[in-house]
């Protein structure tokens, strides 16, 4: 059975795409920081879908856990064909009202682990000329979004230029870059959404969905983005005059509960 390694698997869009893979007979190594929960959801999956799940209880802000989930990707077995990097992290508060060390701890998880993991997972993959690693960004990285915003940017231009990096090489990387999701993400953030219309939400299965399709197609396309009505969004914060795109970022707002 092939091993697909998913970072943040407990809750959201982690858990879709955990039940996905082991829908589809993938075998899994579940990355998150709570252990009770990680050892409740392997337990699960194990019994629904008859896969092995290994739990690697790791704080991926943390640098001595980050480098455990490294070592497994470098040298761990079975080696890992799949990497989703999909940990989340997010605050309650804007710029102006976080703190230094919560901006910090927010690149840490989505830009500093994104990069480190996929630097661990890609020579096993390049040597076995096979693998795959999708990096889950954001439409909010398009457009004005403080740091959560700048984090997802950075991760679809990296995804992007390592994907160029792969052509011919049989593993492939690509970005996938949904809008608003309904998930715990806002809740345990401590933030309420205003002025998104209910047509704008997507469900976890239409990014795992999309995302999978991306993966089957054997498509080089590496950046994804999930419905059509996203695709359109996108596609507007990129080639809209900026000072547009910066007042209509304006119309949607985080607000703290």
């Amino acid at each position: 059975m092939p091993t697909a390694l998913v970072t943040g698997p407990t809750a959201g869009l982690g858990r879709a795409y955990a039940e996905a893979l082991a829908g589809r007979g993938f075998d899994l190594v579940l990355v998150a920081r709570d252990r009770s929960r990680l050892g409740s959801l392997a337990t699960e999956l194990s019994g629904r879908f008859g896969v092995k799940c290994e739990v690697l209880p790791a704080d991926l802000a943390d640098k001595a856990e980050l480098r455990t989930v490294e070592e497994r990707l470098r040298t761990g077995e079975p080696h890992v064909d799949l990497l989703v990097n999909n940990a989340g992290y997010g605050m309650g508060e804007g710029f102006l009202d976080s703190s230094s060390d919560d901006e910090e701890r927010l690149l840490d998880v989505l830009v500093v682990a994104v990069l480190r993991l996929t630097k661990a997972a890609l020579p096993g993959m390049l040597a076995r000329r096979t693998g795959a690693v999708i990096n889950v960004s954001s439409v909010a990285g398009f457009v004005p979004y403080g740091t959560y915003g700048a984090a997802k940017a950075w991760v679809t231009t990296f995804t992007e230029g390592v994907a160029n990096d792969l052509v011919g090489t049989g593993v492939r990387a690509f970005a996938v870059c949904p809008g608003y999701v309904r998930t715990e993400f806002h809740q345990r953030s401590g933030l309420r959404v205003r002025g998104l219309p209910n047509f704008m939400w997507l469900t976890a299965s239409e990014v795992v969905d999309a995302s999978l399709r991306h993966l089957d197609s054997g498509r080089p396309g590496p950046v994804v983005v999930p419905t059509t009505r996203y695709q359109v969004v996108a596609g507007a914060a990129r080639y809209a005059p900026r000072p547009l795109v910066r007042v209509a970022a304006r119309g949607v707002r985080m607000r703290r509960r």
